[in-house]
């Protein structure tokens, strides 16, 4: 495995202080000590995709109008964001058993045909090839992998996607069960990641 040498870090969850993700994410980068960190944080919150980004997206490079071109201007700054980065690191905790509103704005912003997959013979291709990503997740009393957890599976299918098929999770379930179980598989989880 190549090192690390720029890292993507997204945070989802809504509280800035006292979140597990947040704190695994600090942990997780410290173990990879990477050269540059690119931070996205989006408890400051991310616009839904609607009918007019949706049209811009889907009218060819060379069609769109300025406003058209402006309304794709964030979603383009995001995909950036991913194309430097070599290592993922993303804090999702689970809200109501999936994934919290504000990360599946920004995957709903980062996923463009053409642009970080394409559709083939064989079925879809993720262009973002050659990245690995870090999956931080922490739940109250959702167990990670069971029926209820409707955010692991998705997670690694997204990332798949768009080409990140180098995906591990650090986790840090049922919290609100067992807090100190949670919290010393997470930490030993970071410590066997490979930097």
């Amino acid at each position: 495995m190549m090192a690390t040498k720029t890292v993507l870090r997204l945070d989802a969850s809504a509280r800035t202080t006292g979140s597990v993700t947040r704190d695994l994410t600090d942990r997780i980068i410290d173990r990879l000590n990477p050269d540059c960190v690119i931070p996205r944080d989006l408890a400051h919150p991310l616009p839904h995709i609607d009918g007019d980004w949706i049209a811009a997206n889907f009218t060819p490079f060379a069609d769109r109008s300025p406003a058209q071109v402006e309304k794709l201007a964030l979603s383009d700054c995001l995909v950036k964001e991913i194309t430097h980065a070599d290592t993922l690191v993303i804090g999702a905790p689970v809200y109501n058993f999936g994934v919290p509103a504000a990360l599946k704005a920004w995957i709903d912003l980062i996923a463009r045909p053409g642009v970080t997959f394409e559709y083939s013979d064989a079925g879809p291709v993720g262009l973002l090839q050659n990245k690995r990503a870090i999956i931080a997740m922490a739940s109250g009393g959702t167990a990670i992998g069971s029926k209820a957890d409707y955010a692991s599976a998705y997670l690694h299918h997204v990332m798949g996607f768009i080409g990140i098929t180098d995906v591990e999770l650090v986790t840090a379930d049922q919290v609100m069960v067992d807090a100190d179980r949670a919290l010393a598989q997470a930490s030993d989880q970071v410590q066997r990641l490979a930097a």
